[in-house]
């Protein structure tokens, strides 16, 4: 079961977890980190530690069926025919606490969670029996929402999509029909692109670190970055928006190819005197 206020141990990737996991279906760290950033900007959690969520109406709606409580979720808001009716909230926590008092099973099924944006009700193809199981999960670790995310690339058939970069294709899978809406295809393709421009690095004192990655060399990075005046909001070892503003400041000030992407020549920018 979930824990309460769906807050567990909230632990993050480490940065060989993204290469590990994406081996499992033959594509390398640049697709994975493409992925992660266009689905949460690189994180599992949100500030309070619970997963990053999407609260679906439309999902909500269909998962009620007809009846008294597919009623009582319209009066109240939090649920609708089609998508797009109404605009989403930020927090789509209170969406989710009003729903789960109608229904609780239907409310986690019509949420897409953690990482990866697993939609509740796709629990099976992520490798869970229940949307419950799957949630409990995502609460405790990012690794469990990576791992889930390439189960469900799996089982759904888009890990050859993931490999040709068919990113029309993967977002059509991944998303659904309205991913153009979106821009899913043409921002997987631009994610990809800025990951691919930049080589791997095999000296472990300064590897690639971007959007998603943490531990302590994105720590260094940050007090590098603020020492030279970028400031990074703190430096908590996430590399987050802030972080990723403040490389790319950091690069178009010091006339390097502004990325995002903290590579060799970015570490050796920062770490010179």
């Amino acid at each position: 079961m979930y824990p309460a206020g769906f807050k567990g141990r909230a632990q993050r990737l480490t940065d060989i977890d993204i290469p590990r996991t994406g081996r499992l279906i033959g594509v390398g760290e640049d697709e994975v980190r493409a992925v992660i950033e266009v689905e949460t900007s690189g994180g599992g959690f949100d500030s309070q530690g619970r997963p990053k969520i999407l609260f679906e109406p439309h999902r909500f709606w269909l998962e009620l069926g007809p009846g008294q409580k597919r009623t009582a979720a319209e009066a109240q808001g939090v649920a609708y025919r089609k998508w797009g009716l109404k605009p989403y909230p930020k927090d789509s926590y209170p969406r989710l606490a009003t729903a789960m008092r109608i229904d609780a099973n239907a409310a986690l099924r019509s949420c897409s969670w953690g990482l990866g944006q697993i939609l509740g009700s796709n629990h099976r193809a992520a490798g869970y029996a229940s949307a419950g199981d799957m949630v409990a999960a995502f609460c405790d670790s990012e690794v469990a929402g990576l791992e889930a995310m390439i189960r469900f690339i799996e089982t759904e058939n888009l890990d050859d999509d993931l490999r040709r970069h068919d990113w029309s294709g993967f977002a059509r899978g991944y998303n659904g029909a309205g991913y153009a809406t979106h821009g899913y295809h043409t921002r997987l393709a631009a994610a990809f692109a800025r990951w691919q421009a930049v080589p791997d690095l095999m000296d472990p004192d300064h590897p690639k670190i971007g959007m998603g990655s943490r531990g302590a060399d994105v720590r260094a990075a940050q007090g590098l970055l603020a020492a030279k005046g970028h400031d990074t909001r703190g430096i908590d070892g996430i590399f987050g928006r802030d972080t990723h503003a403040a490389a790319l400041a950091f690069q178009t000030a010091s006339a390097l190819p502004a990325t995002g992407i903290i590579d060799g020549p970015t570490w050796a920018a920062l770490t010179k005197g």
